[in-house]
């Protein structure tokens, strides 16, 4: 790997490159409220600083940075970011090529108010989640919160998703000091059979 490249497994990013187009349409169908309905009660205080992994098209990281806060994207499919900083402004979020496991953040040192992964934590295996988790950890500053939601369901042709229950999620969690503050589920906001979504957020214990 050359010096400098973001440190992120290419096969979870599988098949989103190639259908970028069609994803721009989609994930900008719903809202960042649809999505986080259950759990906006649990957001720091604005102006906070919270990052977004997996950003995609930037619809939850230019919906935060509209309510005033501070917000770095890291979204490592170049094809999605560029969607996002044509349809939100590329100015309206700090846009960065990164991801978890490592998630590196050179240009972003310090620590978040609450790290959101949305959509992203089935695509890591179990020791990339292991070690994702344990980054995350490391990032959230004191009284920070990690929101994560995973899907559960049929896998879309040329993706790679594993079957990660909350349940799991959960105890990883403490494993690392986080402990579950909400948990919950809901259907599908686009209406695809068998899919449905796991709601946590998590903060140091």
């Amino acid at each position: 790997m050359a010096a400098g490249a973001p440190a992120f497994p290419a096969d979870s990013t599988a098949g989103y490159a190639e259908a970028a187009d069609a994803l721009a349409v989609q994930y900008e169908q719903v809202t960042f409220e649809d999505v986080h309905r259950d759990v906006l009660h649990l957001l720091p205080s604005a102006p906070a600083r919270i990052l977004d992994v997996g950003a995609g098209t930037g619809r939850d990281a230019a919906a935060l940075a509209a309510r005033g806060y501070r917000v770095v994207a890291a979204e490592p499919t170049a094809e999605l970011r560029a969607h996002g900083q044509r349809i939100h402004g590329a100015r309206t979020v700090d846009w960065v090529d990164d991801a978890l496991p490592q998630l590196p953040l050179p240009r972003h040192p310090g620590r978040f108010d609450a790290v959101f992964a949305t959509a992203v934590w089935m695509h890591l295996d179990a020791e990339e989640r292991r070690a994702a988790m344990a980054r995350i950890a490391s990032l959230l500053g004191t009284g920070g919160r990690f929101f994560v939601n995973l899907r559960h369901g049929p896998v879309p042709e040329g993706r790679r998703m594993f079957d990660v229950s909350a349940a799991e999620t959960v105890l990883l969690g403490r494993t690392y000091g986080l402990t579950a503050v909400y948990q919950g589920e809901r259907v599908d906001l686009h209406g695809r059979g068998g899919v449905r979504w796991s709601e946590l957020v998590l903060e140091p214990a």
